[in-house]
């Protein structure tokens, strides 16, 4: 067992002091000065995101009207059973998704985990699959802002991490600008996954537009054997191309 120095207490004191000097004086969606408490996002903006609630469609979350076909899970692959998202893609969550992607601000997932408690997917017995981000991608972030947000939100719920679940097999261009088929078929075929067998995944990202990244994930993972596999992320899109 290690031994941990008489003074650990002060050395982890000190070093939180650091970190908390490192951090930005203001926060990260308004600018507005933020004190000692704040965690990289004031509490006026985390009040100010609008939770999306139902009534939704049972599978992909999506708000609608009772009786009326969901049309943005109509052409999910079977393999996902379920999404759901925290908030709306809105200016104020936008800023706080940008900043954590482009920014390297990694640990506003903590924020973003918070909101995301309590989603539906998140329950006992799950493992949780952050969707692989391409190398190149990852090279010049320097991390995989979805296994941040994973990381976060099994520290929330309990939930174990399994980011070598899942890999990319190829790398995809940019989904942003294109059409929800061309989406589909710019990630088909994309993920291979394997150590599932038997699991009850809940794949994590950041944003949800159209799903297609999510349903390739997904059966990639039901291949691979996977129980059941659901999804949650922080935010949804409204519209395609809502990333900006």
């Amino acid at each position: 067992m290690p031994r941990w120095p008489a003074r650990w207490p002060e050395l982890a004191g000190a070093a939180s002091a650091l970190e908390r000097w490192l951090l930005p004086a203001e926060c990260l969606a308004c600018t507005r000065p933020v004190g000692p408490s704040d965690a990289l996002v004031c509490d006026r903006c985390r009040r100010a995101w609008r939770r999306v609630v139902p009534p939704w469609c049972a599978r992909c979350g999506q708000p609608g009207l009772a009786g009326v076909p969901c049309r943005l899970c109509a052409d999910w692959p079977g393999a996902l059973a379920r999404v759901r998202s925290a908030v709306w893609l809105d200016a104020g969550a936008r800023r706080v998704v940008h900043a954590l992607k482009y920014d390297g601000w990694w640990r506003v997932t903590d924020v973003m985990a918070r909101a995301a408690e309590g989603l539906e997917p998140l329950a006992d017995g799950i493992i949780l699959v952050p969707v692989p981000l391409a190398a190149k991608r990852l090279a010049e972030r320097g991390y995989n802002q979805a296994e941040r947000l994973a990381a976060a939100i099994g520290r929330r719920c309990g939930a174990a991490v399994a980011p070598e679940a899942l890999v990319r097999r190829r790398e995809t261009p940019t989904q942003t600008a294109l059409t929800p088929e061309g989406r589909r078929a710019n990630v088909a075929g994309a993920f291979a996954a394997r150590e599932v067998r038997g699991r009850r995944v809940v794949l994590v990202d950041d944003v949800l537009t159209t799903g297609a990244t999510l349903g390739a994930c997904a059966e990639a993972l039901a291949v691979a054997g996977a129980l059941q596999v659901e999804a949650v992320t922080f935010a949804r899109a409204r519209i395609v191309g809502d990333l900006g």
